[in-house]
């Protein structure tokens, strides 16, 4: 079976193109770097200083008969002080270094995190279109916490492991070249099986990022769509699913667990294989009487051997942490690469104060040649207010969604005053148009922050003012804490009309004098909701140019012009009279809303 892109071994080029990539981001904090460096090898030459004075206390203090009493316990107490002395030092020495190493990793993680989320905000619809939300929210949260770990310790912490090694390896030859050779032996062993077990425990950690990844779109979409299980009694379809999900992350977990457990008794293994050879070869030295192996040197050597393989051990739990991170910032930077496919232009045009909307032979498709809209041309003058009216998958949110530049046409174009929008920057267009979408967002915030956006250029008198230009402020007044009341998520608690109520309040407050969007909600509201609804609706579209979709009746006679659409093409326009009068599709669908209470037909 050929492996999968998920499954195959990395290549060393890639590995290093993707630390290359995250150690970017340690760029700013060179100085801190340099600081850690400073610490590092001090820490490293403190901890391997002792085995030294434990050599020389057994030579010469302990084993040298020949000095006097006195004087070789004066040398072991000056030992003795001396060993405890580097022992406090060392211990200040990695207190420091681990608080500078998170205050580096937490900065570089905020970085890191800043970036994800930017990138997220300025990503087209297209991408939301087609990755679950729970895929994106493994990456901005879980995939970056496993870089935080990963640099602040990971990195650090193996920089520091590899000084301790070198510090060893330095000391190690300079008590005894005899000695080290021995142990130098099994080196290449050991490299074989670090680099075995480690390529494997990446593709471990890919499978269990993108088996999380499914779990939490899973259990995201479950938990949202919870009345909707009940109401059907999917429970046990839904138990079902997720046991599988969660089955496959246990198998990843395991195969994770599995190649680091090979690796670690390998490791113990070798341990025991260099203590064996060095006191082999130690031992012979002393027996033998070779001079330059004494007892002292022995003792400080096997010091040294648990010394060389505990950086050893550390390095290998962090190069899982590197695997982790390399599954998490493969992910990442996968999203920080998606290409913008909504791009402003590189010399922006100024949108006119006012002209019409032209929509010119406009052919559209979210997927390659299967047509939303075909060959659509039409155009609204300033200050009429237009209808769009059509069956469930007409194309008539598509037409708002072009109009926003949310997506870019494939062939024709859109203009407002003679100005084709992709001469325009995104930013420019959107706020000179008010948009009030069929379900309004709602966050979880107060009533006057959702009306406001946290935009502290608009006031509260201007919420204020905004709420009750669109008949809101009657209902908000009546909510416990008036405009501070904070609103559940998804405005849990308020009604489909009090929504859009609040939804034409907040597109008031950001710009009154803009073009305004409303996509009408098809839920059925109450008698008093639908009047404030309507009047809302006549007040803030008198003397502004206006693209409502339409389902109620209302709204459809009220407009100075109705375009019809039926499955992606425009197949009529004109009032609703003039329209009526004709044998047509309109006639059809006005016959259709008006026996069902305004809903559209479904796709023809």
């Amino acid at each position: 079976m050929n492996p999968t892109p998920e499954t195959k071994i990395p290549s060393a080029r890639e590995t290093f193109r993707l630390l290359r990539r995250l150690l970017v981001y340690t760029r700013p904090y060179r100085g801190v770097m340099g600081a850690i460096l400073v610490l590092t090898i001090l820490g490293s030459v403190g901890m391997n200083v002792p085995p030294v004075l434990i050599r020389n206390a057994v030579d010469q203090w302990i084993g040298d008969a020949t000095l006097a009493l006195d004087v070789r316990v004066n040398g072991l107490l000056r030992t003795g002080a001396l060993f405890f002395g580097i022992s406090l030092a060392s211990l200040v020495l990695r207190y420091l270094h681990a608080i500078v190493a998170a205050r580096m990793g937490a900065g570089v993680v905020r970085d890191i995190r800043h970036d994800v989320f930017r990138k997220a905000l300025d990503l087209h619809l297209q991408y939301f279109d087609r990755t679950p939300v729970g895929r994106l929210m493994t990456r901005v949260t879980s995939d970056v916490d496993t870089l935080q770990r990963f640099v602040s310790d990971g990195v650090v912490g193996a920089v520091a492991d590899v000084f301790q090694i070198l510090g060893v390896f330095v000391f190690m030859i300079y008590v005894s070249p005899v000695l080290s050779l021995a142990l130098f032996l099994i080196i290449p062993f050991m490299a074989a099986a670090f680099l075995f077990s480690n390529t494997r425990v990446r593709i471990a950690n890919r499978e269990i990022r993108r088996a999380q990844s499914a779990l939490n779109t899973n259990a995201q979409e479950a938990l949202a769509g919870m009345a909707t299980i009940q109401l059907f009694g999917r429970e046990p379809t839904i138990r079902e699913r997720f046991a599988r999900l969660n089955g496959i992350m246990r198998d990843a977990c395991f195969l994770e667990v599995r190649w680091f457990s090979f690796y670690f008794p390998v490791l113990d293994f070798a341990q025991a294989v260099a203590t064996i050879l060095v006191l082999g070869v130690g031992g012979a030295c002393i027996l033998s009487g070779y001079g330059a192996v004494t007892l002292g040197v022995l003792i400080a050597f096997l010091t040294y051997v648990r010394d060389f393989f505990r950086p050893l051990d550390g390095l290998s739990n962090r190069a899982g942490m590197l695997q982790q991170a390399l599954a998490a910032s493969e992910r990442i930077f996968e999203l920080l690469e998606e290409p913008q496919r909504i791009p402003d232009p590189p010399a922006p045009v100024p949108l006119p104060a006012a002209g019409p909307i032209a929509f010119e032979h406009v052919h559209f498709a979210y997927v390659e040649e299967n047509w939303v809209l075909r060959d659509v041309s039409f155009r609204i003058e300033p200050g009429e207010t237009v209808a769009i009216v059509g069956a469930t998958g007409s194309g008539k949110t598509t037409l708002i969604n072009l109009l926003l530049r949310f997506y870019d046409v494939q062939q024709g174009g859109i203009s407002i005053g003679g100005i084709d929008l992709r001469s325009v920057r995104r930013h420019d267009l959107r706020r000179r148009i008010g948009a009030v979408m069929q379900e309004p967002f709602i966050f979880s915030a107060s009533v006057a922050d959702n009306v406001g956006l946290l935009d502290p250029a608009i006031s509260r008198a201007t919420i204020e003012d905004a709420a009750r230009y669109a008949n809101a402020d009657g209902f908000i007044r009546k909510l416990p804490h008036g405009y501070d009341t904070v609103l559940n998520e998804r405005g849990g608690g308020l009604s489909a009309g009090q929504k859009q109520l609040l939804a034409l309040a907040r597109a008031m407050a950001q710009n009154r004098n803009a073009l305004l969007i409303l996509d009408e909600a098809t839920a059925n509201v109450d008698s008093e909701t639908e009047a404030l609804i309507q009047d809302a609706i006549r007040r803030v579209m008198k003397n502004r140019t206006g693209i409502i979709i339409a389902h109620r009746l209302s709204t459809i006679r009220h407009a100075h012009r109705i375009l019809v659409l039926y499955q992606g093409k425009l197949v009529a326009q004109g009032t609703h009279d003039e329209l009526l009068r004709q044998d047509g599709y309109y006639r059809r669908l006005y016959r259709y809303l008006s026996l069902n209470n305004g809903q559209a037909p479904a796709p023809e």
